[in-house]
Parts: C-alpha cells; sequence; structure tokens
C-alpha cells in the first residue's frame, strides 16, 4: 500500500479505527484509549458512552475543551466507585475501577496547554494509576532510576522463572506512560519469563509532568542510565538486555542502541519519522490551516524538548535524527509497523530499516489483512506484543 494511502474499510463512518471520520486529532486518541481495551484497563462501553457524546458536540468551537469535559466526567465517575470501594475494603473492585479512571484522566488531559490545569489533571492519574497497580499488580516494583543527580521514575516487572534472565527497558512514546507500557507489555513479557523496566524517560509523562525533566536528541544519555541500573540487578542477566520504544520511541530505542553496545537487541515498535524536523513542521502548517487534521498539539513538541517557543522547537527538532546514527547499530534489530498507520508513513520504517547497520535486522509490516495495521498496532496491539516477545526470545 503506498504511503499514506488508507484502506476503504478503515474509512467507512464509524468504524473502529475512524472513530470520528475527518478528525484524525479525536479518532487518533480514541485509538490510544481503545488500545487498551484488551488489557482490562479501559471498558468499551465507558468508552463508547464518550464517543456518542463527544460526537454529539463535534459542531462545537472549541473542540479541546469539549475531549476534556467529557473524558474528565467519565473519569470522576469512575473514580468515585473506586474510591468507595477502597474504603469498603474491596481491593480487587477499586483497583479495577482506579486503572480505568486513571487512564481516562489521562486522555482528559492530552489536549490540555501545559499549566496548573494539566498538572492537576495529571496528579488525579497518577493517584489512580498507582492505587490501581498496588492493588492489581502489587508484585511490581515501582522504583527510581539514577539519572544526571535526579532520577527517573519507573516500574520493574520481574520475568517468571529464576536466575539471570533476559530484560526489556521500555520506553515511553510522547503521549503515553510507564503505566500503560507495564499493563499492555510488561506483564505479557513477564509470562515469557523476561523482565521490563517500563520508565519513563526525559520528556515523557511523569518525569516531564512532575520533575520537569525534558527531552533530549542525545538519548543515549538515559538509556546508559537505565542499562546500568537494569544490570546491577540479581535477575538480569547484563548479556541479553534490549531496548525498545513505541511511536516516538521509535527514535528513542534506535538511538540509544547505536551509542550504547552493551545492549543485545533494539526493537522500535513502530518507526518514527526519519526527519522529526518535517514532521514538526508539517503538524505547524496543518494545526494553522484546521486543528482537526493534525493528531498533536501545537505544545506538545515544544513542550516536550523545554523549547521556549514553536520556532525554538522547530529549530531544536533538527538534532533529533538518526541520519549518521542508524548504521551503528550493531545488535539484533526489530521494526516494526502498519501499513495504515495514519500517524507515521510505512515510507518512514523502510528508510530506518534500510539504514540500520546491524547484519540481524528484520522489518515486520502488519498489513489490514491480519490487523495490526494502525500506528503501534494499537487496533490490535497484542498481535505486536506476541511479535516482539517471540522475537526477542529467538535474538537475545
Amino acid at each position: 500500500m503506498p504511503s499514506g494511502e488508507q484502506s476503504e474499510a478503515a474509512e467507512k463512518p464509524g468504524s473502529w479505527a475512524v472513530h470520528f471520520p475527518g478528525n484524525l486529532r479525536w479518532s487518533n486518541a480514541m485509538q490510544i484509549v481503545k488500545g487498551m481495551v484488551p488489557y482490562g484497563a479501559v471498558a468499551m462501553d465507558e468508552v463508547d458512552r464518550i464517543g456518542r457524546r463527544l460526537a454529539a458536540r463535534a459542531g462545537e468551537t472549541d473542540l479541546d475543551r469539549v475531549w476534556r469535559e467529557e473524558w474528565l466526567a467519565m473519569a470522576d465517575r469512575i473514580a468515585t466507585v473506586a474510591d468507595k470501594a477502597a474504603a469498603e475494603k474491596r481491593e480487587i473492585t477499586a483497583g479495577h475501577h482506579y486503572m480505568r479512571a486513571g487512564n481516562y484522566y489521562y486522555s482528559a488531559e492530552r489536549f490540555i496547554p501545559p499549566g496548573a490545569e494539566k498538572m492537576a489533571m495529571y496528579h488525579q492519574a497518577l493517584r489512580c494509576y498507582q492505587a490501581a497497580m498496588q492493588r492489581l499488580h502489587p508484585d511490581i516494583e515501582r522504583l527510581e532510576v539514577p539519572y544526571e543527580g535526579a532520577s527517573l521514575p519507573a516500574y520493574f516487572v520481574k520475568g517468571r522463572g529464576t536466575g539471570r534472565r533476559p530484560t526489556v527497558v521500555l520506553f515511553d512514546g510522547m503521549d503515553n506512560a510507564k503505566e500503560m507500557s507495564v499493563i499492555f507489555a510488561g506483564l505479557d513479557f513477564a509470562k515469557r519469563g523476561i523482565n521490563t523496566l517500563a520508565i519513563d524517560g526525559p520528556g515523557q509523562s511523569e518525569t516531564l509532568r512532575l520533575r520537569n525533566i525534558v527531552s533530549r536528541y542525545d538519548y543515549e544519555v538515559p538509556g546508559r542510565a537505565a542499562y546500568d541500573y537494569v544490570a546491577s540487578r540479581p535477575e538480569v542477566d547484563p548479556k541479553r538486555v534490549a531496548v525498545m520504544g513505541y511511536s516516538f520511541g521509535g527514535y528513542h530505542a534506535p538511538r540509544v542502541a547505536a551509542f550504547d553496545q552493551r545492549y543485545a537487541a533494539c526493537v522500535a515498535f513502530g518507526a518514527m519519522h526519519w526527519s522529526i524536523y518535517d514532521w514538526v513542521a508539517g503538524n505547524k502548517a496543518k494545526l494553522a490551516v484546521d486543528a482537526r487534521t493534525s493528531s498533536t498539539s501545537i505544545f506538545q513538541f515544544r513542550w516536550v524538548v523545554g523549547a521556549p517557543d514553536n520556532e525554538t522547537a522547530l529549530e531544536w527538532a533538527k538534532k533529533f535524527t538518526l541520519e549518521g546514527v542508524a548504521q551503528n547499530i550493531e545488535c539484533a534489530f526489530l521494526v516494526l509497523h502498519g501499513e495504515n498507520d495514519r500517524i507515521v508513513p510505512l515510507s518512514e520504517a523502510q528508510t530506518l530499516y534500510e539504514k540500520v547497520g546491524s547484519k540481524r535486522k528484520q522489518l515486520k509490516i502488519f498489513t489490514a489483512d491480519e490487523g495490526g495495521a494502525e500506528h503501534c498496532q494499537v487496533d490490535h496491539r497484542q498481535l505486536g506484543v506476541d511479535y516482539i516477545g517471540d522475537w526477542l526470545l529467538a535474538n537475545m
């Protein structure tokens, strides 16, 4: 399928992938929430109710406010049930509701510009996420990874078995969180005997919001910190550590692997744009005409990298490149991509694959027929995670 071309089935109004035809902004954000359905982290009934209310308000002027209000209303409702269940010591029921509320608060926060309201919303999301993890997954360890005189928040999920085991260092995308990484990937990897360090790196989720640690083009620095940490643990085989990133992490992970040869494997769970500059400039142009045509917000990249304004952010974007870097990757390398990815064209994954220097590299393209054809396989994430888990066992 040519780059940018979309399947006829995916474009039908009311389809799974395009919940809001003509509004990529809402459809993509809705996909991210729906992608957590298989893991019990959201409820399809609740998501569908929100979708109907959003559709009924799609003609209003301030669509970002509409989005925030509808997700917030559901999050508050579910969190109230969770709090009552917790007070009555019905811990598992509370945990399930806290998990869903956390994801709904996180979705509500998505289009809010940086400021007090966004931080208050995130505090609510984090409160619910942590309450859910404590009740549903008490064996998962919340920890801090030392980083340049500070630390990066993370979770460590132990793989089944004893002795030293293979391990994945998993960095988020630009719009995701370590709590989501644990649920959709860490728990499944653990079943295969693989440990996972799910980490909010610089510019990601808790690290950005509560610690003001912004992203950086030289992501090998936090990558080294993460490796140093996991290699110090008795459950980890230091010769079998992989680095993985999804969405924007599709830039981070290859950059880490190129500069830190201690990693035995690298997974780009969805390639990122080869030219981040072109991507940022393209989004800026789309947002100036019609915000619905862009998956991101005008403030997002600027905020993530800590730039004082959008022009500076655009200039800084030139540093975020794998040009002259990808050929230095020597470890086993896997890039997954969907042929119908609406955020990052398939051609970007093909470019990444071609330029990676490893002789042990693979490009897996998920088609519309088999499923998983959307961005980071969000339409059928289990397919992508299973593929990665099996590949890791075979290549580490």
